[in-house]
């Protein structure tokens, strides 16, 4: 008991006499301050001359204890050397309105010059407020811009979230990597007046993530704090570590130090201690080695003995080294080995057979286990409620098969990224090639969708149910993973989108006559839809990157992942409100009541696309021009349809056809539905004129002298993508929130 006392009293006293070399562990040059208030201020950053490397790194401190970057008013509260950070305070900015109205605001612009860069790992962009939208813009040292916002709605306190910021109240979003400069601007709908006894005010800022958690008092704790911590990046270099670590004489990481280029830097590096090595790796003489013997107890048996950058343990009498590790120290039974070679050969066959067995039996329980798993996926997913329809329908249904798991695993050559279609946030699409050598898109969900099996199996029936040669046919499913897999047919020819646009071989856009025919294609797609199935299908997402073309230029409408069945005693179905920035129905997005003549708004954006080839949405377009719904409307009001058609498809013999399609497509973007014509209409008037055109192509769709116009390409119909995409290519998918958030921008631009 006396040796225990002592032997703990020794490592109290090792413990204790460690942690005061840590503490004196020199963090600045020679003579110079390494505290300002009590902000710790290591090399290479210094507050008076001669004390920081360059002059980027000087920290100014202030009378009261206060130190700011350089000779900003940009106060730093931490400085991390091994990570390459350093912790700031910025403002916050504001957006309030008084019991008359008036309007009092603040837009704080936040800029650092290099080496600094704003963190996007470490930092997020969050607005306060139930009558909020906040907008965040910032610049990377190349003069890229990015933009990016977020939307909080609530009409009282008690339908606040407690400690959730997910756009009631409070919302959030990421920031990119790299930035050099930010701008946060919030604007409101309705002047907070509904709001305004307890939320007179919106507030948005870039937070460290971790520092501000939301909460029914964070209006008013938000309220009182200016300033809130943020999180920016340094680099002690502008180069590749490789061509530092060449310039050995004039490295910027010293002795006993190596270069590190973080994952989330896209230039620069920061310097690191080796392995066993502790301290300031920008100092003269580098890292100093650690001491392990004398930090800790680091041999529980034998006497530690330091090295640089390591330890041993020398063992005593008795005792040997475990194996190659010099670390450890076990008893020396070499005197034993004949002795215990002996019994382990009389033993051996035994075992050996033992472990066969065992092997054998653990196989089998995995096999078994596997197999059960399967099972319980088939049915979680409602598979014996679709095996009991699929046998109830009888011959109807014969063209609806269930998969099994290994049939698609093959058919994807176990999903090689040499066969993937398209992918996005919700999914891949992977080419399958089945076992009858026929060709298939197969879709594999990234995450499961939380509606019950008996709504999936619904939606299934009815999809299968559909035969119509303008919708891609569902031929399928697979129940056994954790996530359904949906077969379809397989379109071979791209997407509208991309046709149009000219974004596939940079060939030449689709001619008038071939725009007419897949218009009226797909107009009669979603009037089968929504009157001659058996239950109203509305479509929720119509755009030109949801019509899939085939080798003959026949429009398949696809992607019914956000489609919703109407019972056939309502005629409007409330819902979270989802769609396509530039697609979305108005009146749907501020009601959220969903119905038919959101479907018809839709397709006329498609329809102003085919006369303009213009995108649905474009931030680089002039302000009045970013939605071409609302710029087409008042343009055919203003009579300047001319001005804004596509020039390659006018010509004297179709313009009056033209004009016709113009005044369809303003009769379908009328913001009342009521207003609007049915999809039915629509289909009718589109057949109407194509008959009345006498297009010059008689009986063929796509004769051999235009074949050369449109080519041929890699399909990318199957591009699965949710993020806002910049002018020349499709606009994102989002949903509830997401989607009003960047919506709501759309529609009022930067304006107040």
């Amino acid at each position: 008991m006396p040796f225990l006392h002592e032997r703990m009293l020794i490592m109290q006293v090792s413990l204790v006499m460690a942690a005061v070399a840590a503490t004196a562990a020199q963090l600045a040059l020679p003579n110079c301050l390494d505290k300002c208030g009590n902000v710790t201020i290591p090399y290479p950053f210094g507050v008076t001359k001669k004390c920081y490397m360059a002059p980027e790194f000087f920290i100014t401190c202030a009378a009261n204890g206060i130190a700011f970057l350089g000779t900003t008013n940009i106060p730093v509260t931490n400085i991390s050397v091994d990570l390459g950070e350093i912790q700031v305070q910025q403002y916050r900015a504001y957006d309030c309105y008084d019991e008359l109205g008036n309007n009092s605001y603040n837009t704080p612009e936040f800029w650092v010059a290099p080496p600094y860069t704003i963190s996007g790992t470490k930092n997020k962009f969050m607005a306060v407020g139930c009558d909020t939208y906040a907008t965040f813009r910032g610049y990377r040292a190349n003069q890229e811009r990015f933009i990016t916002g977020c939307m909080s709605l609530c009409d009282s306190l008690n339908s606040v979230e407690q400690d959730s910021c997910s756009g009631i109240g409070c919302c959030q979003t990421s920031i990119p990597d790299g930035l050099k400069n930010r701008t946060v601007t919030l604007r409101s709908y309705y002047n907070h007046t509904y709001i305004r006894s307890f939320n007179p005010c919106s507030y948005a800022f870039v937070v460290q993530e971790g520092h501000f958690r939301f909460s029914k008092t964070s209006f008013q704790q938000v309220n009182h704090t200016e300033q809130l911590p943020m999180i920016l990046n340094w680099e002690i270099g502008n180069e590749p570590c490789d061509a530092a670590q060449e310039a050995t004489q004039n490295s910027l990481c010293k002795a006993h130090s190596k270069c590190v280029k973080p994952n989330n830097r896209s230039t620069g590096y920061i310097c690191q201690c080796l392995p066993g090595y502790e301290g300031n790796p920008y100092l003269p003489n580098g890292c100093q080695d650690i001491d392990e013997c004398k930090a800790s107890n680091s041999c529980s048996i034998g006497v530690c003995v330091n090295s640089p950058g390591d330890y041993s343990c020398q063992c005593p009498k008795g005792y040997k080294n475990d194996g190659m590790n010099p670390k450890s120290c076990s008893k020396d039974n070499r005197s034993k080995t004949i002795l215990l070679l002996i019994i382990s050969l009389g033993v051996s066959t035994g075992l050996l057979i033992l472990l066969g067995a065992i092997s054998w039996l653990y196989c089998g329980l995995q096999r078994r286990k596997f197999i059960k798993l399967k099972e319980k996926y088939f049915k979680e997913n409602g598979g014996l409620l679709l095996e009991q329809h699929l046998a109830s329908q009888g011959d109807s249904m014969e063209t609806t098969r269930i998969f099994t798991e290994e049939a698609l695993e093959k058919a994807t050559n176990n999903y090689h990224e040499s066969r993937v279609l398209g992918e996005g946030g919700y999914g891949t699409v992977y080419k399958g090639i089945l076992a009858d050598n026929k060709v298939v898109a197969i879709k594999k969900s990234k995450i499961g969708a939380s509606t019950q099996k008996e709504q999936f199996v619904n939606e299934m029936i009815v999809l299968s149910q559909i035969n119509h040669r303008n919708v891609v046919r569902l031929l399928g499913c697979c129940l056994e993973t954790p996530v359904p897999l949906l077969v379809y047919e397989f379109v071979t020819n791209g997407t509208l989108f991309a046709h149009i646009h000219n974004i596939r071989d940079k060939r030449s856009s689709l001619p008038w006559d071939l725009r007419m025919k897949i218009a009226t294609e797909t107009s009669g797609a979603l009037a089968y839809l929504h009157s001659s199935t058996s239950m109203p299908i509305i479509h929720r997402d119509v755009k030109t990157t949801n019509i899939l073309l085939d080798e003959n230029y026949t429009a398949k409408v696809s992607d019914f992942g956000g489609s919703k069945l109407i019972p056939v005693d309502q005629t409007q179905l409330t819902t979270l409100v989802q769609g396509t920035l530039g697609y979305l129905d108005p009146e749907y997005f501020l009601s959220n009541q969903l119905t038919e003549k959101s479907d018809v708004y839709s397709f006329g954006v498609v329809l102003a696309e085919l006369l303009t080839s213009r995108v649905a949405l474009c931030f680089d377009r002039p302000e009045a021009e970013r939605n071409l719904a609302n710029f087409f409307v008042c343009s055919v009001e203003e009579d300047r349809l001319n001005q804004i058609l596509d020039d390659d498809i006018v010509n004297d013999g179709n313009i009056e056809t033209l004009k016709n399609v113009a005044i369809l497509a303003k009769r379908c973007l009328r913001l009342q539905g009521e207003e609007r014509p049915t999809m039915k209409e629509v289909a009718l008037e589109l057949e109407g004129m194509r008959i009345m055109a006498k297009h010059p192509w008689g009986k063929a769709d796509c004769p051999e002298e235009t074949e050369h116009l449109l080519g041929s390409g890699k399909s990318d119909a199957y591009r699965v993508d949710d993020t806002a995409a910049d002018c020349g290519h499709p606009s994102g998918t989002s949903s509830g929130y997401d989607s009003m958030q960047i919506q709501m921008l759309t529609s009022y631009g930067d304006g107040r």
